[in-house]
């Protein structure tokens, strides 16, 4: 099924073109569901959205919030959405994705204690003191894809020949060992007492995206550690960081977004099939989500693809990354993909609510999807995280309207992406391009210097080459 762009005008429209393309993708004309209530860790949630972890790369040197951090969550909360899952937040300096990545350390957290309070405030002066608000902070080591100085520094849990490679990584690049990894499970502790001090109401060990702690899910040629091979030690990181926080860190709870899925062929990616990359094999996400379950996750995540390799099955779009192609897939396909994996999720844990994701793409259509898999009990919640930071009022637009303007929704044209993989500041360059829109020129003026760099390297090679025959 080639690729094509967005150009649905209704619902109509949508589940013609759904039927045509054979996919499993339910519609719903009733909305109301979503703004049913829902309990999560004991507290009950006015409806059913949640703002996903989206890097806003707006932190200062020493990681504290900045006024346009603040200003991100202030929409978010005055946004209507129950949930707000705070952006991936370094554990250690080493860690950071880039240098304005959050990094929540005894210096910061204050900055971090007026974020929750500005941000609490928010939420209650535009919906009063008894609208319930959860926020959770994601809490991460970037590994493979650490910049802390703005150039690659990796942390590597294993060698993976494709993503070695992307990262120009030769075979015998060492990797972070056992010792380093019992330590960092400490700073993880430390990080989650800092945020409970702070006033979130839960913390994230994040494991998804190819980050420390995903890429340590996948680790099966990681060799003689407790950390790799078996199921047992992959999941190990996860498992007892989790443990030693509810251990040490008492009156915040304990989750995680978790890839169900890498699409990195096997023996390097998670959720994989061993015979075919292309399809995702749950057994092992399912039985490790059991073991979250039994050590009390109130919520889960979840999400997919590793998109250093391939971005489109994380995050389906009408445009790639500036020197990238797009994919050989329809991107209701990959729609249809998020929503098998997230139900496959919730039917093997009814009690376990699960946030969904993969609805950006659908723009102002995404409700009537969203209904239908929360009615049928195939997700409990529902997250955006590039529509969110398009449209940080979509939930107060749909309880007033029933409806989405076209014209003001995320139209997944990956300049968000852009601006993060360059180490700008991420916001909206379409419908906050006042803001944000010097931020994206900067980011594509450095994607077409590596592109440029990129080129003049390869045809060196070609020139060196042609030379030796």
């Amino acid at each position: 099924m080639p690729h094509e762009r967005f150009r649905l005008k209704d619902r109509t429209a949508l589940e013609k073109k759904v039927d045509a393309l054979g996919l499993d993708i339910p519609v719903s004309d009733d909305i109301s569901v979503l703004f049913s209530h829902v309990v999560v860790a004991r507290r009950v949630l006015p409806n059913r959205f949640a703002i996903l972890p989206m890097e806003g790369a707006d932190g200062d040197d020493s990681g504290r919030p900045t006024e346009l951090t603040l200003r991100r969550y202030k929409r978010y909360a005055e946004g209507g959405a129950s949930l707000v899952w705070f952006e991936a937040t370094a554990v250690t300096p080493d860690g950071r994705s880039n240098p304005r990545q959050l990094w929540i350390n005894p210096q910061s957290r204050d900055g971090f204690k007026r974020l929750v309070k500005e941000t609490r405030l928010t939420a209650h002066r535009k919906f009063g003191h008894d609208h319930n608000i959860i926020l959770i902070l994601q809490l991460t080591h970037s590994g493979r894809n650490s910049k802390p100085q703005g150039r690659p520094a990796p942390v590597v849990a294993q060698h993976s020949p494709l993503l070695d490679a992307r990262l120009g990584l030769p075979p015998e690049y060492p990797l972070i060992t056992d010792a380093a990894l019992d330590a960092l499970q400490e700073e993880y502790a430390a990080a989650a007492g800092l945020a409970h001090e702070a006033g979130f109401d839960g913390v994230d060990v994040k494991a998804c995206h190819g980050y420390l702690v995903s890429e340590l899910l996948a680790s099966f040629t990681r060799p003689d550690s407790r950390y790799g091979a078996s199921f047992e030690n992959r999941t190990r990181f996860l498992i007892e960081t989790t443990e030693k926080i509810k251990q040490q860190v008492r009156g915040i709870f304990v989750t995680g977004r978790l890839s169900l899925y890498d699409a990195v062929p096997f023996p390097h990616g998670f959720g994989v099939s061993q015979k075919d990359p292309d399809e995702p094999d749950l057994a092992e996400p399912l039985r490790l989500i059991k073991r979250l379950k039994e050590i009390d996750f109130p919520v889960l995540a979840v999400s997919l693809g590793v998109p250093a390799y391939q971005s489109h099955f994380g995050r389906p779009s009408d445009k790639p990354l500036i020197g990238q192609k797009l994919p050989d897939e329809h991107p209701l396909v990959g729609v249809a993909r998020w929503l098998r994996l997230t139900s496959a999720v919730q039917r093997a844990f009814p009690s376990l609510p699960v946030v969904g994701a993969g609805y950006s793409w659908l723009r102002h259509l995404f409700p009537y999807v969203a209904a239908a898999m929360v009615e049928s009990e195939r997700t409990s919640l529902i997250g955006l995280g590039r529509g969110s930071i398009a449209c940080p009022g979509w939930v107060n637009a749909l309880a007033a309207d029933g409806v989405l303007d076209p014209r003001k929704v995320c139209v997944s044209c990956s300049k968000c992406s852009q601006m993060l993989r360059a180490g700008c500041a991420v916001g909206c360059a379409v419908q906050d391009a006042e803001v944000y829109q010097s931020e994206y020129r900067e980011a594509r003026k450095k994607a077409r210097q590596v592109r440029r760099t990129e080129k003049q390297t390869a045809r060196s090679a070609g020139s060196r080459r042609k030379r030796k025959a």
